[in-house]
């Protein structure tokens, strides 16, 4: 049985409809992310589950056990489940150690003081036990309000935007972070976001939201390379599209030449499509087919994100090696490696010629 069950359930605000027929599970000891844009109803749907909101049609099942349905709304406290904030909500006037123990005034003094002492430990804090949330950094305080989240030990803990207003660097550390922690201590957590890497770095599964609707629930590595739906392709990762026609199943032709696919297409042969092309997909290759002009460059350290474009005018991305420094307007030679070509239902052209141009 899974620890939370979302059924087709529908919320929002007066007339306006936010969410719409959304339903996923959560089993327990796992991690998932609500992803999407603002506006998507991510949102939304944590508050229903925490039971900030009501819903007006379908059902929220915490431990098979009734917790939301049209008319009904078990209060938040009944619901077993901890809540992380985008803006912290930690008390100023209480220490770091106050502000974890707050919400276990009912749990034996020495109880207390072990968890908290635990907590303290296991989100690095304890030597800022005594602190106020004024004397910490952002990142400080997001770990004193995860512990404080943590501390009635939920079997559930929702996280909304919590890492939004930090630094990347300081963002990506903290994600890996909470996923460590709630692991080891077995909680089961859902993490809204609108950050791709925040929800791979975080989650077993991650559902792509768009309109109060979830496109895709995958885990990460699915949603690169095998999206279901051209928005999940546009908004996960990079990529650009290149028109095609379809000749057999699995193959199109292309302006790169004849693609093989990894999963049959729903198109028949002679029809168009638009077939994605990921940065990793076209590897740098001295004796590579492809010739392509560099038109821009972004340096990211262990890797150099090209922008190529073809002699028919299409641009590409293309990830090298950093040592691999070329100059704007320079030639390079690049070749297709790809084992999860994808392909969506296209209007485009007929495809350009093949480009196999090895003179410049």
């Amino acid at each position: 049985m899974p620890l939370l069950k979302v059924e087709n359930i529908s919320a929002g605000y007066g007339r306006e409809t936010v969410v719409e027929g959304l339903s996923f599970q959560v089993n327990r000891g796992e991690i998932v992310s609500l992803l999407g844009p603002s506006g998507c109803g991510k949102t939304t749907a944590l508050r229903a589950i925490a039971g900030f909101e009501p819903i007006s049609d379908g059902q929220i099942l915490i431990r098979g056990s009734l917790a939301s349905g049209p008319g009904l709304t078990v209060p938040p406290e009944q619901r077993s489940i901890g809540m992380v904030f985008q803006d912290y909500a930690l008390f100023p006037h209480l220490t770091i150690t106050e502000n974890i123990a707050f919400g276990l005034k009912k749990m034996p003094a020495v109880d207390r003081k072990v968890q908290v002492e635990h907590l303290l430990d296991a989100t690095g804090l304890s030597q800022m036990a005594a602190r106020y949330p004024h004397e910490l950094s952002g990142g400080q305080q997001q770990r004193v309000a995860l512990a404080r989240a943590l501390a009635p030990r939920p079997t559930l803990l929702l996280m909304d935007e919590p890492f939004s207003n930090l630094d990347i660097e300081l963002r990506e550390r903290l994600s890996t972070e909470v996923r460590d922690l709630l692991k080891a201590e077995g909680i089961s957590g859902i993490l809204v976001t609108h950050d791709q890497h925040e929800a791979f770095a975080v989650s077993d599964k991650v559902g792509v939201m768009r309109e109060g609707h979830i496109l895709q629930w995958d885990t990460p590595y699915d949603l690169y390379h095998e999206p279901n739906h051209r928005f999940v392709a546009d908004f996960i990762g990079q990529g650009r599209f290149i028109p095609g026609i379809v000749r057999s199943p699995r193959t199109y032709e292309t302006e790169l030449g004849l693609l093989q696919g990894s999963r049959p297409c729903q198109q028949v042969e002679g029809d168009h499509v638009e077939i994605l092309i990921r940065p990793d997909e076209l590897v740098p290759d001295e004796q590579g087919e492809i010739a392509a002009e560099v038109k821009d460059k972004a340096f990211k350290g262990a890797e150099i994100l090209y922008t190529l474009e073809l002699s028919t005018g299409t641009r590409l991305l293309s990830l090298f090696p950093s040592h691999h420094d070329h100059h704007l307007g320079e030639t390079v030679r690049v070749r297709m490696e790809a084992e999860h070509l994808i392909c969506f239902p296209g209007n485009s052209q007929p495809s350009k010629p093949a480009v196999r141009n090895r003179s410049k």
